[in-house]
């Protein structure tokens, strides 16, 4: 990108920015634009700041702007309206990015009552408080207002062997965390088409990388493998995902955010499509050649019985925000798995950490009844 934020732009709220997505695009905003950053996180079980000051620390004396420290954590839980209302206010943003969400599948199974919560009503919240804050704005500030909508292509159901999802696909979620953010993409519609609150929206596909929670099935399989514990591959393994590398999602989130088009939205997708037993496999290979000596490590791959309305492949066609917008990821598969694998063999501490921290100890969630 020529420029990573328009002239103006200089104040940014990012909503969940301790967690994994939305953790790198704080890093990118610090790294590359002069923009102060806002973080409002809840900082829950998933949220972890180490990657944003290990950003800080290497930027040194330019983590500092002419108005203060350019990262500021606004501790908040999004379902508190009034707590929401005041961070806002404090932000005082030319951006909002929302990527605060409760996304774990299998965690949904379990409790669904938090995602209602948060990927709701904390939603339904943060629109009316930003709404409020764009409404008072002066006008040439108000004219280059945005708020961004992340969202997943889970909301779009499942697909057969054939055809990829884009921005006409029917809304078809069967689980209650694509239902909750189903919900979340229609009121961030609905404040657009009502109030005209000038919103984008995204819906892509699953993400890996550095500092994800090792509860998601990269970061699962590479520790249950390092640990020569049994790999769990649920079901037949023949479930589809089209992975896209984290790095190449920001980039498309800040070109979407910034030169995307009022009221529209885009898919993302890597062209990443693999089966689940085909990543687990490919992780097995990657650490067959770092750590011979426990290979082969595809012994450990362990079936074990599906999760309950398990969708069967997703895909997305990308055609919209790459003519539009000129975006394409970086990273293969191959390349991408490869960085991440690495990754995760030089931050087992990290890993530790955060697990022991949450009470994780990387057991199944989501189990179906017996």
């Amino acid at each position: 990108m020529d420029q990573l934020l328009p002239p103006g732009t200089d104040r940014v709220l990012v909503t969940g920015g301790a967690g994994f997505i939305g953790g790198a695009v704080v890093r990118r905003l610090l790294r590359d634009s002069g923009a102060t950053v806002f973080n409002l996180d809840k900082c829950g079980y998933a949220s972890d700041l180490a990657g944003i000051e290990q950003q800080l620390a290497a930027l040194g004396p330019t983590a500092n702007g002419p108005g203060g420290l350019r990262h500021q954590l606004l501790r908040v839980d999004l379902v508190d309206g009034a707590a929401t209302a005041e961070a806002v206010r404090r932000a005082d943003p030319d951006l909002v990015l929302h990527l605060a969400a409760e996304s774990h599948v299998d965690r949904s199974i379990d409790g669904p009552g938090a995602f209602i919560e948060s990927n709701v009503t904390g939603t339904f919240q943060l629109l009316q408080a930003v709404r409020a804050h764009w409404e008072q704005l002066p006008p040439e500030r108000a004219a280059r207002f945005r708020f961004h909508h992340i969202s997943t292509d889970e909301v779009f159901g499942s697909l057969g062997p054939q055809g990829r999802f884009s921005e006409t696909t029917a809304y078809d979620p069967r689980s209650p965390y694509s239902a909750s953010k189903a919900a979340s993409d229609h009121l961030v519609s609905a404040w657009h088409h009502t109030y005209g609150l000038p919103v984008v929206l995204t819906n892509c596909s699953n993400n890996y990388g550095p500092w994800q929670f090792p509860e998601k099935l990269i970061p699962v399989v590479i520790l249950k493998a390092l640990a020569g514990e049994p790999i769990p591959l649920y079901g037949d393994g023949a479930n589809v995902r089209d992975w896209l590398y984290v790095d190449d999602h920001v980039e498309a989130l800040l070109l979407a955010a910034t030169r995307g088009r009022i009221g529209q939205a885009y898919c993302v997708g890597g062209h990443g499509e693999r089966t689940n037993q085909q990543v687990v496999e490919a992780i097995c290979a990657l650490l067959d050649q770092r750590r011979p000596a426990a290979a082969p490590h595809r012994r450990l791959i362990t079936p074990v019985t599906d999760r309950p309305g398990h969708d069967r492949r997703y895909a997305i066609d990308p055609a919209r925000i790459s003519g539009e917008l000129g975006w394409q990821p970086r990273h293969s598969f191959e390349q991408g798995l490869a960085a991440t694998v690495d990754w995760y063999l030089a931050n087992g501490d990290w890993c530790q950490r955060v697990q022991a921290r949450a009470g994780h100890r990387g057991e199944r969630l989501g189990v179906p009844a017996i």
